[in-house]
């Protein structure tokens, strides 16, 4: 009962009765890009089992279920014929695996013993003296996009993002792996944290790691964990993201910068569901639910050999496309509504609002601007204006000369003052340029003058200004350094600043 090649299983017949493997259930995946109303197979394995004469379900739906007599098994088995971890059943492209795990007295499908093999639905696993009836069920279901306008943390009423609440809707409350996709700065966090919310591992962690912001030698060590002497500098055992994200989520963002070598341990993990830390053998066994983000195409990342295929496969069991704030123009009075009656920069010492609306003249401004920041630069955009506004209104000379274009017009000598020491105004891209290099010039020039703006606002202490910008301060400094931009040293504390 050898498994046939995966390249192979289209046309190969499956491990009983001479059927095909596209007979089977198909894995859940969906890909959704908003390019045509999506559709979400949802795939359920059924295990049955008898206790005390009566039949029991158990109905999952992760990637990997372990079965065993310990109580960390997926499923539990009370026989002592039965091994502490006993076998798994893996959910392929188009098939469920079995896989024995080393057990003392084996396992068996349909009395037959196998060390690997494909699991047709109906079929009986013997473990040891206790026998378990395995179904599998596929439910196709074609998302109707929701009503809302507002989803966890999420805003927006355009049919793009209301046919993405309905998928969130529906995968959220699994344990399948998602990947977000989209430019930078669209809110894919913000999504991860949409789908960690409306899961039911809501009241665990959500660990974040940015793969890249932290250096390749360490990146091991921040996800995995390490022991005391590991290596130079590990003067303590500590645990790794993995172990402090158990029962909830872990969400890597900017997946595509996740170094080659590293790749397959990841994957080892996602496969295995246990890490070991860096310098010991010992297995540990974790539940996490992983959420990834990426602004490049994996696929794309796949073909250039940048990216191991075999990891693309695993975690691209759903993929979701955040569509730019371009494409959703309508969106940003209801945006600019939200971030204004929250965001504490609009708050008088009284609680109310100091910016209660927006011009029309301004609202057309921001709704012919293309946005290459996306909602991040929204969001600053917003601040700016809130901070520098004069009256309870914005208007378009409260806007930055990047979104004013020629309506640009004269601040008040008051305005122009408070403004001089702040945060400095972007000149418009060069038009001779290609859209992406001109793209690229322009995100570079604002990171720089943000980073700059922020040290000198909390005195050069990069602690306080990576807290305010709401980034990890590994990141921030990754920014500094990009950008020639000077710093002290030190640890995350008061010490931590520059001239």
């Amino acid at each position: 009962m050898t498994p046939p090649d995966p390249a192979d299983r289209a046309s190969s017949p499956g491990p009983a009765g001479g059927k095909k493997f596209p007979d089977y259930v198909p894995p859940t995946k969906v890909h959704y890009d908003g390019a045509k109303p999506p559709t979400v197979h949802l795939r359920r394995c059924k295990l049955v089992t008898q206790v005390a004469g009566r039949a029991r379900e158990h109905v999952f739906d992760k990637s990997t279920i372990t079965v065993g007599a310990m109580e960390d098994n997926d499923l539990i088995v009370s026989d002592d014929t039965v091994s502490r971890y006993h076998c798994r059943i893996v959910q392929e492209e188009t098939a469920y695996l079995l896989v024995d795990l080393g057990s003392t007295n084996g396992t068996f499908i349909n009395r037959v013993r196998i060390k690997e093999a494909y699991l047709k639905p109906g079929c009986t696993i013997g473990l040891g003296n206790t026998e378990v009836k395995f179904h599998a069920a596929d439910e196709k279901v074609e998302i109707v996009p929701s009503r809302k306008e507002k989803l966890g943390a999420m805003i927006g009423r355009h049919l793009k993002m209301r046919e993405l609440y309905a998928v969130l809707e529906k995968i959220a409350p699994t344990s399948t792996t998602v990947v977000i996709e989209g430019e930078t700065g669209t809110g894919k966090e913000v999504v991860a944290q949409t789908i960690h919310q409306l899961s039911p591992r809501a009241t665990g962690p959500i660990m974040v790691f940015d793969c890249g912001a932290v250096p390749d030698n360490l990146i091991e060590s921040e996800l995995f964990g390490h022991e005391k002497g590991s290596f130079t500098g590990a003067i303590m055992t500590r645990q790794g993201l993995f172990e402090m994200a158990h029962g909830g989520t872990l969400f890597l963002d900017e997946l595509g910068e996740l170094p080659l070598d590293l790749q397959p341990k990841l994957l080892r993990a996602l496969e295995q569901r246990e890490i070991r830390r860096v310098g010991s053998n010992k297995p540990i066994k974790v539940d996490v639910r992983i959420i990834a983000a990426t602004n490049r195409n994996l696929e794309e990342e796949v073909r250039a050999g940048r990216f191991r295929q075999d990891l693309f496969y695993r975690l691209s069991v759903v993929r979701v496309f955040l569509p730019p704030l371009r494409d959703r123009i309508e969106d940003i009075p209801l945006l600019i509504k939200h971030f204004l009656a929250d965001a504490a920069y609009n708050k008088k010492p009284d609680g109310s609002q100091k910016i209660t609306q927006v011009s029309r003249a301004a609202m057309d401004l921001l709704q012919a601007y293309k946005w290459p920041g996306n909602v991040r630069e929204l969001v600053n955009t917003v601040e700016r204006a809130a901070s520098f506004g004069e009256h309870d209104i914005i208007e378009p000379r409260d806007l930055p000369e990047t979104v004013r274009g020629e309506e640009a017009a004269p601040r008040s000598p008051s305005a122009a003052a408070a403004l001089a020491g702040s945060m400095p105004m972007q000149s418009m891209p060069d038009s001779d340029s290609t859209f992406k290099d001109a793209k690229e010039k322009w995100v570079s020039s604002f990171e720089r003058d943000y980073i700059v703006t922020l040290l000198k606002k909390n005195k050069g202490n990069i602690s306080h200004a990576a807290r305010e910008a709401d980034i990890d301060r590994k990141y921030f400094r990754k920014l500094m350094r990009k950008y020639g931009i000077e710093g002290g040293g030190g640890d995350d504390d008061e010490s931590e600043t520059i001239p």
